[in-house]
């Protein structure tokens, strides 16, 4: 293991990027946050995409590289080219995880698959992350997180029953990819602590959402059983929905265990709905759940929505705000627990984001800076980790490989 010890529970590895956009880029992130040392090789003058996505791009900038490429190295390299593959194999030697997220097959193409590249360093990790994995019939479509989350069960489920299914609004199946790919890295690494070999962590994205499914496939395998959706209840489980204020607000209620649901019926001065005979268990309450959720609904619909959380809490009945980003930036919790930090960016100022999670309590992660600048770290890996001189350096950037 190459890089500087710290404080933090990875800052003892070091970590090549090798990939683009998201799935294999949050898989870095990740692992950077806790410390690891990750070098991303991007193409020369042209960068990750990321650096251009988003929404909202004040000055032309991206809102969101600054979070996904958050305490790494940038190190441009032309893989295409022969010099730029040697680079890549000199850098493996002290190297602990190479993460990529190319197409199967490209790597092999550029002369730097895992065969190759465990002859230079066997307790290498290689991480891949592909729509749908590098073995298989599927193995070498163009795969996105859209198409896995397609695949994988999710988008089917997702969404009001009225309409065509819906997206999540997040990029959920790249970042759920990643997540199980970071999760392969560290799988590896301990178990190479045992063997002293490293190997390939294959990380398919509609694979990573299948996982997520719980007990869809089995439900449909022995019952015949077919998940739909719902919109925001969760079926046969009340109260567990959303519910108006007399503010025209909305809060979240689950009351669904009988204890909780008693005490919701003793915060709307009902007690007696805890002993009717259509409400009084769980199961009961499922069948008659769209006349139970009328009923809360009727109540909290005279109630603003400050006083009803109040009252929830007071009564220890779970519930919760639906939050936007305006929302977050002023709650206490949040603030408390700096769940959203200020990093400095050297167009923006001080940008928030959210911070690192899970917390360790002794190995912390943190941010330590925003996303680089295309190439900020060349000098860095080229010259202090390789030992590649100005001439040499100069002839790789005149030969478009830096």
């Amino acid at each position: 293991m190459s890089a500087p010890k710290g404080d933090s529970a990875l800052s003892d590895l070091r970590v090549l990027e090798m990939g683009q956009l998201l799935a294999g880029p949050f898989c870095g992130q990740l692992l950077a946050d806790f410390g690891a040392e990750v070098i991303k090789i991007e193409a020369p003058g042209v960068g990750d995409p990321m650096r251009q996505w988003g929404r909202e791009k004040p000055y032309g900038k991206s809102l969101w590289w600054p979070v996904v490429a958050r305490n790494k190295k940038s190190l441009t390299l032309n893989l295409r080219e022969k010099d730029g593959q040697d680079i890549v194999r000199q850098l493996v030697k002290d190297t602990d995880i190479l993460i990529e997220n190319f197409r199967p097959g490209t790597m092999e193409r550029w002369n730097l698959s895992y065969e190759e590249l465990s002859k230079i360093n066997p307790r290498l990790v290689m991480v891949r992350v592909t729509g749908f994995g590098q073995t298989g019939p599927y193995s070498k479509r163009a795969g996105y997180g859209a198409i896995g989350e397609a695949m994988g069960g999710l988008r089917y489920v997702v969404g009001d029953p009225s309409t065509q299914p819906s997206r999540m609004g997040i990029s959920i199946g790249d970042e759920l990819a990643a997540i199980h790919a970071c999760m392969g890295a560290m799988f590896a690494i301990h178990a190479r602590e045992r063997t002293g070999k490293g190997q390939v962590v294959d990380s398919a994205i509609y694979e990573a959402v299948l996982n997520m499914m719980e007990s869809l496939v089995t439900e449909y395998d022995v019952a015949g059983y077919v998940r739909e959706r719902t919109g925001a209840i969760l079926p046969n489980v009340s109260p567990s929905n959303v519910f108006d204020t007399a503010d025209d607000k909305l809060l979240l209620i689950a009351a669904n265990q009988d204890t909780v649901f008693k005490r919701l019926a003793e915060a709307m001065g009902q007690p007696e709905l805890s002993e009717d005979e259509r409400y009084a268990t769980h199961s009961a309450r499922g069948k008659y759940q769209k006349e139970l959720d009328g009923l809360i609904n009727e109540w909290t619909r005279t109630i603003p929505l400050t006083k009803l959380e109040e009252r929830m809490n007071e009564f220890g009945v779970p519930c919760g705000l639906i939050y936007k980003a305006e929302d977050m930036l002023e709650d206490p919790h949040f603030k408390a627990r700096e769940a959203i930090v200020d990093v400095e960016h050297p167009d923006f100022g001080p940008i928030k984001m959210q911070n690192v999670a899970p917390r360790l309590s002794d190995t912390p992660g943190a941010v330590r800076h925003v996303g680089p600048t295309l190439g900020e770290d060349n000098n860095y890996v080229l010259g202090e980790l390789l030992n590649l001189d100005d001439d040499e350096q100069a002839r790789l950037k005149d030969a478009g490989i830096i």
